[in-house]
């Protein structure tokens, strides 16, 4: 390991977050700090409808406030548990925020969103065969607004930056429809357009 940790203290707790300052020491010998926040696991979800109308991604819309702007995204989030089924939590994601449940869940693979600051993972799953019940969200999702648009229309809202991004980053090359199937883009830094690479290769 090339940073050593000498000591470390936790300055700062609440429901969703934990803030640690860890005293380090590089392998070139120098001594610092390092600030780390520990968030518990996460879910981002590509809920796919495909219909005779074509194939259509659910999208939610939502005030973010520490960005103070409205932002559309893919459904996401955790439940603030340290253990926790990475399907169990996806679905459970995509039901309060959406209302959608799905007969088909497929995993995706796992990022790390922020690894700078935080060693928080995201599990992204793709959920197919939709079906629409009730939403259930929490206190600060109380805005929440359900999209449904066509695979262009999200793949031109991913390369114009209209989707919100976790990360910064703009993907390259977007994916596209070709006999019936889609076609991945080459990733980037945002974890949409990681997991839409990851879906795309799935479906194909």
């Amino acid at each position: 390991m090339s940073i050593k940790t000498l000591n470390t203290r936790e300055v700062y707790r609440n429901p969703w977050m934990r803030v640690r300052e860890d005293e380090i020491e590089r392998d070139n010998g120098t001594r610092g700090i390092y600030g780390v926040v520990d968030k518990d696991d996460c879910a981002i979800i590509i809920p796919i409808d495909s219909s005779a109308d074509g194939n259509h991604v659910y999208l939610v819309q939502q005030f973010r406030y520490t960005v103070q702007k409205i932002c559309i995204e893919l459904p996401q989030g955790g439940w603030e548990t340290a253990h926790v089924n990475p399907e169990e939590l996806a679905r459970g994601e995509l039901r309060e925020e959406t209302g959608l449940s799905a007969s088909k869940m497929t995993f995706l693979g796992t990022m790390h969103i922020a690894y700078g600051f935080t060693k928080q993972k995201q599990h992204v799953f793709l959920a197919e065969g939709l079906t629409h019940g009730d939403t259930d969200p929490d206190p600060e999702e109380h805005d929440i607004v359900l999209r449904r648009v066509t695979v262009a229309e999200f793949e031109q809202m991913m390369a114009s930056g209209a989707i919100a991004r976790s990360a910064r980053g703009h993907c390259t090359s977007s994916a596209a429809r070709a006999n019936g199937r889609l076609r991945p883009c080459r990733a980037d830094f945002s974890s949409h357009s990681k997991a839409w690479t990851a879906a795309a290769r799935a479906r194909s």
